[in-house]
């Protein structure tokens, strides 16, 4: 009787973690899918990502370069949507899935390395200049929302991604990347290689639903500087530009 009111006792401890595991499981589900709703209503299209698995990426592709940081459909930029029960289901049918938004169509992104963000960040706040959402990605870059410059009337006063970085070739540019028409970069609540808190990709200053995004050219010259001040004080970043050059 003993041993058999101990199982009793080992079988309802299990049954209530597993109910404490699922509804806890419940929570951060529902925690991700509204920060994803959230961007959305901001106005940011949303696309599904591909996400870390192992030592590498959820995709097919061997050796994938931005493993977790990519669309897994070839037609992002036109499935990406603000529609809210697309993005809901979305999330409920990939519980694994990162996200990405597409850039160009509503805002464009200005991506710079975290240190060089934070001092920027110091500097916009000191002059009253708005700077609208800022993430942080991969604890290693922060991304600051901000207007798209669209498609211009005059066609030589706009340019593709390509002319800045690509997705896939951002290595190349440890500076300032303007991610434009063409491009993306991940939302919260997404989770980058690594493992640990610092592959999280978080708010650092949410977006608001119908916020005013700022102008970019407003916020170019103190980021550039402190991509400059950053490229002269990190050793291994003296030889890098501020500013994507090819």
């Amino acid at each position: 009787m003993e041993r058999e009111s101990r199982f009793f006792q080992w079988r309802q401890r299990a049954r209530r973690f597993g109910r404490a595991d699922g509804q806890a499981a419940g929570r951060a589900a529902a925690a991700r899918e509204d920060l994803l709703l959230d961007a959305a209503g901001a106005g940011f299209p949303l696309a599904p990502a591909a996400f870390p698995e192992g030592y590498g990426c959820s995709c097919v592709r061997i050796g994938c370069p931005t493993p977790g940081r990519h669309p897994v459909s070839f037609g992002w930029q036109t499935q990406a949507t603000t529609d809210p029960a697309t993005i809901s289901r979305w999330a409920q049918d990939q519980p694994r899935a990162n996200f990405v938004t597409a850039t160009g169509i509503g805002h464009d992104v200005l991506d710079v390395p975290e240190p060089a963000g934070r001092a920027a960040l110091e500097r916009l706040d000191a002059e009253g200049t708005p700077t609208g959402p800022v993430a942080v990605s991969g604890g290693d870059r922060m991304l600051f929302f901000t207007a798209s410059r669209g498609t211009p009337d005059d066609e030589d006063e706009w340019w593709p991604c390509e002319l800045d970085c690509h997705p896939e070739t951002m290595d190349e540019h440890p500076g300032l990347r303007w991610h434009c028409r063409g491009s993306y970069v991940p939302v919260p609540p997404s989770v980058l290689p690594g493992g640990g808190p610092d592959t999280v990709v978080r708010w650092l200053r949410p977006p608001v639903p119908d916020g005013e995004l700022p102008e970019p050219l407003t916020m170019l010259e103190p980021l550039t500087d402190a991509c400059a001040a950053y490229a002269g004080e990190v050793p291994d970043q003296q030889t890098a530009a501020p500013w994507p050059v090819r």
